[in-house]
């Protein structure tokens, strides 16, 4: 039996999304027999995003220059992905910088109002991503084919979401159980 390919992506979020996912505990040795793991921050050290990935489950809202260009290679190379999480699918939390219009109110309170020496903000290279001056969910960026909502979804949504695709079929994302946000 062909093993699909699963990868998890970590965008601009907090990590409950993957968290969640580890709270599929024995049910995650299972999931091995039909999946390899390409990609994930949780199971992988892979500085590249693989070709040919089956399925990607993207925890995070779009917020920064590395974000963006994760997300539009996760795109390329994935043929079933999938929203993971609230901030994936609204931008949620990450998204609150929105309102101000910019990436620089951000900066300049982080870097400047809040530091007490040497204030400044981190110009040189590969040292912090550019700030986008729009954080964004993902599907305004790329297409998703499917949508998980929660902050952060349960392992029990994950898994039905999840079970049915490995069977080829799409979940049913249905009724307060699988659809709540929150």
């Amino acid at each position: 039996m062909k093993k699909i390919k699963l990868a998890t992506v970590w965008l601009a979020g907090c990590s409950g999304c993957h968290m969640s996912f580890l709270d599929l505990d024995e049910w995650l040795f299972k999931l091995g027999t039909f999946v390899d793991i390409v990609y994930s921050p949780v199971a992988c050290d892979g500085k590249i995003y693989p070709p040919d990935v089956d399925i990607c489950l993207v925890e995070g809202a779009v917020a920064n220059e590395d974000n963006l260009a994760l997300i539009l290679q996760v795109r390329k190379n994935t043929k079933f992905l999938i929203s993971f999480g609230d901030c994936a699918v609204t931008a949620n939390v990450t998204g609150m910088r929105n309102s101000l219009g910019s990436a620089d109110p951000i900066l300049k309170r982080s870097y400047f109002e809040l530091v007490d020496v040497n204030p400044q903000i981190p110009l040189e290279e590969n040292i912090l991503p550019k700030l986008l001056d729009r954080v964004s969910p993902v599907h305004e960026i790329v297409p998703v084919e499917l949508y998980l909502p929660g902050c952060p979804p349960d392992a029990e949504r994950i898994r039905a979401t999840i079970e049915p695709l490995l069977k080829d079929k799409k979940p049913l994302m249905a009724g307060r159980k699988m659809i709540k946000f929150g």
